[in-house]
């Protein structure tokens, strides 16, 4: 998920909404949140409390006897009705139990609906429902597989970024969109919300014949009746319940065809509102060139038999990674393609959190932080290795606001998205380009459809790399909080034979980790343009110094010339 940059009016009115809201949930800082006019937007346009994305109000929403649960498919027919703001469904869920000793069985769905229909397997069951917790007792004939049915009708709960939303557009027309992350998919449909539970997925929409209604996965058939219209949509590969998405709206289309590295042709769909539409195909025609680069550096797009799509939708705050089919707001669909980094950002996460998903939300870095970076390797491969550094350049901060492994009162802070790129940056630093890209490709292969923890993630690299990364993941992901801060000063003499010997003294200050251990890179400058050299060195002291030997006198040194590092080096000689 991507979130937009907005004007310095709604900047300075976000910064005062944003103060209040603070205060009255006891969040700080106030930059450890999505920045300005963003969060002001969905701050008032939801009214949600901020501590509903916290990871201690996740944790406690799933019980532990749902993770013995593993759901195979859902079936899902979904009948809406805009003007009335109205649902009507018939949800199927196949699934099996890993611990057979269990007495009853939880799933995650709000209470605010007229359930009609309750059964297992064919039969009908009593159930309860409390405080977002359907429970039901197993059945005792120790089915193999579960089918669980639930028919029910009402208006879904418009919670979280907008879990369910029905919209009137600017033409007046109504439209409806869901966005379910974190923790939403059970406000319009009975699920096992968790993210390592992946399924396989069949949804019926229906709505207006004038309505084009999109999902994820292949569109299977549209059947018209009458005055209705029903979309089937089907997936092939396995869905996590929160990327699981419905659009529909008068919408117009446009296709496009990619041929993947390994020859398959994908199908590219676009969808915008028709005020919209000639301004969505020149920001939406980069996708063919976006796809390219990705597959070259990370591996072929993982949903080769199904599609790519991008469907303008309702939230106006950003941009949702939906699997196959990303949701993208109004406003970010400019014709004048000011947006790319968001259109880019959005597709690297159909690697990058949908393909390999997150263990947990304590992993939402590893969705956020990879697609984040993710910008910058795209740039990087389009104009090289100064965009790559200006790239990161504005994503760089003090980052004192908590740990990188635990996003604590609300998990779609700076820290997840740029802190998080910036720690990718300086893994490919530590290791060397070759490894990197090595293990990249590596991770994406051995956790592709399924899902991966952070320390799944180290393992993997230092199996790639064949060192241990206790230190790098303890400073950078596990305890360290802000960046390195360190003072330094140097000197240098030229002895009798014109060699300039320097020394130079570097004291680690910071508060929010005790001593970094870290790769500098050293630029000595002469007095001639065309003099100077760069030297490695490997930092392992909080007092350190250098002494070295050039064969020209330095009248300027840089610590981290390239910018390799999230670190503050101030030069005390000046």
């Amino acid at each position: 998920m991507k979130v937009k940059k907005n004007n310095l009016i709604l900047l300075i009115l976000s910064a005062i909404l944003g103060l209040v809201i603070v205060v009255m949930f006891y969040v700080k800082p106030f930059d450890h949140l999505i920045p300005g006019a963003e969060f002001a937007k969905i701050a008032s346009a939801n009214n949600f409390n901020l501590r509903s994305f916290s990871i201690s109000t996740i944790s406690d929403y799933n019980t532990q006897t749902q993770y013995s649960i593993d759901v195979l498919h859902y079936d899902m027919n979904m009948d809406l009705y805009p003007e009335e703001e109205m649902l009507i469904a018939d949800v199927t869920i196949k699934a099996v139990l890993r611990d057979s000793e269990l007495d009853e069985v939880h799933l995650n769905f709000y209470d605010n609906f007229d359930i009609h229909e309750f059964s297992v397997n064919g039969k009908s069951t009593d159930f309860s429902i409390d405080d977002g917790l359907l429970t039901f007792d197993y059945p005792k004939s120790k089915h193999d597989t579960l089918y669980i049915r639930v028919k029910y009708k009402g208006t879904p709960e418009d919670v979280g970024l907008g879990s369910f939303s029905f919209d009137k557009l600017a033409d007046g027309s109504l439209a409806v969109h869901t966005l379910s992350e974190p923790i939403y998919a059970s406000t319009w449909f009975p699920c096992n919300d968790i993210p390592s539970d992946k399924a396989l997925m069949d949804i019926y929409i229906s709505n207006k014949s004038d309505k084009v209604s999109v999902s994820n996965g292949n569109l299977i058939s549209v059947e018209n009746n009458g005055d209705r219209s029903t979309y089937h949509w089907r997936t092939v590969y396995p869905i996590s319940t929160y990327l699981i998405a419905i659009y529909s709206a008068d919408y117009k289309s446009f296709q496009q065809n990619y041929e993947s590295i390994s020859g398959d042709t994908i199908p590219l769909y676009f969808y915008a509102y028709d005020y919209d539409f000639d301004k969505a195909k020149v920001d939406f025609d980069g996708h063919i060139e976006y796809l390219r680069i990705f597959e070259e550096l990370f591996g072929e797009y993982p949903f080769t038999k199904e599609k790519y799509g991008v469907a303008e939708f309702g939230w106006e705050a950003g941009a949702m990674e939906h699997q196959t089919i990303t949701g993208m707001a109004s406003r970010l669909i400019g014709g004048n393609n000011m947006f790319k980094d968001i259109y880019i950002h959005e597709l690297a996460h159909q690697w990058w959190g949908n393909a390999v998903g997150p263990k947990s939300w304590m992993d939402i870095w590893l969705n956020e932080g990879f697609a984040t970076y993710s910008e910058a390797l795209y740039w990087e491969k389009v104009s090289g290795p100064r965009a790559l550094r200006s790239t990161m350049a504005a994503k760089y901060d003090e980052y004192l606001g908590g740990k990188l492994s635990d996003p604590g009162t609300f998990i779609f802070n700076r820290i997840v998205y740029n802190k998080g790129a910036w720690v990718l940056h300086m893994l490919r630093k530590e290791i060397g380009d070759e490894k990197f890209f090595e293990f990249l490709k590596s991770y994406y292969t051995k956790f592709k459809y399924s899902n991966a923890s952070t320390n799944d993630m180290q393992q993997l690299c230092e199996k790639v790399i064949g060192k241990k990364l206790d230190k790098f993941f303890d400073q950078w992901v596990y305890n360290g909080i802000g960046i390195i801060d360190a003072e330094y000063t140097w000197q240098s003499e030229t002895d009798d034979k014109l060699l300039s010997k320097t020394s130079i003294h570097i004291k680690q200050v910071q508060d929010g980790y005790d001593t970094y251990f870290f790769p500098l890179e050293i630029e000595f400058i002469g007095t001639e343009p065309n003099i100077k050299t760069t030297l490695d060195f490997y930092i392992t002291s909080k007092d350190t110094t250098l002494n070295l030997v050039t064969d020209f006198n330095p009248v300027k040194v840089k610590l981290n010339p390239d910018n390799w590092l999230l670190a503050n080096f101030r030069n005390q000689n000046q």
